[in-house]
């Protein structure tokens, strides 16, 4: 017998719609960044996803080049998604990512038309999935006309490859141009991407306003700082962190005195306000309503039962 989902895992999450869209996101989400990848276990994947859904995750977050090796996070999700999961695809909420390097030669990169369309159906392909719910464009791309771009993210929602499109790493000028075009062609934009924490606020000094005004939604990546916003910190660096690895998203000299007297101080009030830090930098993030969703990254189910609590 395959996997089954617990029955009252919609009680306790949180749902908020996004911007002025009929969709509704929960509001932590899991993101499939680290962990997914061919290197590490695909049975603590599973147990992942599973524990993800049953605390009522609903929205799992995927890129093209997710790995390690690029691409192997998406077969992942696939597999566990056809073989222990397929009857409850009605139920979540599949986006993916395209922008970075992804294959060899001039195609396989940034915002062409050529590379967005071929990412996604190599994206679907490892997935065994007819459509996403959303396709972003990752990042800006500065010698690729903004208009072809966001032509090639309507072009995908009207082949049916999309239900939403979204953007991450646009500032607000860009997005505000993105917008415009979006709305000229018929494809509003539903979502966009920014990566926000106590650490790291730049969304606020102008992003977050045009969202609003737009009507668009906002799901932030790596609400935690990349794990330093947790306990993980608090005494040094462990040896088994992201900051203690090498060839991690987070070199270790980020994580300086500094950073560290701020974490443990942070700590502090944590602890006073009967939260964990981690429970403490989600609250933040989600303060206000004005974030949509806090997308979260996992490599043990305790860490996804603790960001979930933080609701």
């Amino acid at each position: 017998m395959g996997y089954q989902a617990r029955q009252n895992r919609y009680q306790d999450m949180h749902y908020n719609r996004c911007g002025n869209s009929g969709l509704k996101l929960p509001a932590i989400s899991l993101g499939l960044w680290h962990n997914f990848g061919s290197v590490y276990s695909y049975e603590n994947m599973k147990n992942l996803i599973f524990h993800s859904f049953d605390f009522g995750i609903t929205h799992f977050d995927l890129a093209n080049n997710y790995g390690p090796v690029p691409g192997s996070a998406e077969e992942n999700f696939g597999k566990i998604l056809q073989q222990e999961m397929k009857s409850y695809r009605d139920e979540m909420i599949i986006s993916t990512n395209a922008g970075y390097k992804m294959w060899e030669g001039p195609y396989g990169d940034w915002g062409s038309k050529k590379y967005l369309v071929s990412s996604l159906d190599q994206s679907l392909k490892r997935m065994g999935l007819d459509y996403v719910d959303i396709f972003y464009h990752h990042r800006p791309d500065p010698e690729t006309p903004l208009e072809e771009t966001m032509a090639a993210l309507d072009l995908i929602v009207r082949q049916g490859k999309a239900l939403y499109v979204g953007i991450s790493n646009y500032s607000a000028e860009q997005t505000a141009q993105a917008l415009e075009i979006l709305n000229k062609l018929g494809t509003p934009l539903l979502i966009h991407q920014p990566r926000y924490s106590m650490f790291e606020r730049w969304i606020e000094d102008g992003l977050q306003g045009v969202l609003e005004k737009s009507g668009v939604g906002s799901i932030a990546f790596s609400p935690l700082a990349q794990g330093m916003l947790t306990e993980r910190y608090l005494d040094g660096i462990p040896t088994d962190s992201r900051a203690g690895k090498p060839n991690t998203f987070l070199p270790k000299d980020r994580v300086t005195v500094d950073v560290l007297k701020k974490v443990k101080a942070l700590n502090r009030i944590a602890v006073e306000r009967g939260q964990t830090l981690a429970q403490m930098a989600l609250a933040w993030v989600l303060r206000e309503g004005k974030v949509t969703s806090a997308l979260i990254g996992a490599s043990r189910v305790s860490q996804i039962e603790e960001n979930v609590n933080a609701l």
